[in-house]
């Protein structure tokens, strides 16, 4: 990622709160905002992305969109997989 790359994490707060944060930095001059999440928050990561989309800043356009699967070590050891997305969104 260059320098300056705007990046929205999704967990666990009120769904309006990450719709907010990607607005706020297309406002603030940003040409693309990244909306990253992991595991059973990937599908609210689509939602924030397209109600961005469709409601608020209309211009916005998906540029990239990136999946892929990190490995991590669970509870006594095993190994735990958890899927990740990478929303890319950008305004002319």
């Amino acid at each position: 990622m260059a320098e300056g790359d705007s990046v929205v994490f999704i967990g666990k707060k009120p769904f309006m709160n990450y719709v907010t944060g990607v607005v706020m930095q297309f406002n603030s001059g940003a040409k693309e905002v990244t909306v990253k999440a992991r595991g059973k928050y990937i599908s609210r990561a689509v939602d924030v992305a397209e109600v961005v989309r469709n409601r608020f800043v209309q211009d916005a356009k998906i540029k990239d969109i990136k999946i892929s699967s990190e490995e991590f070590e669970g509870e006594e050891g095993k190994k735990v997989r958890i899927s990740t997305i990478e929303i890319v969104l950008s305004k002319e």
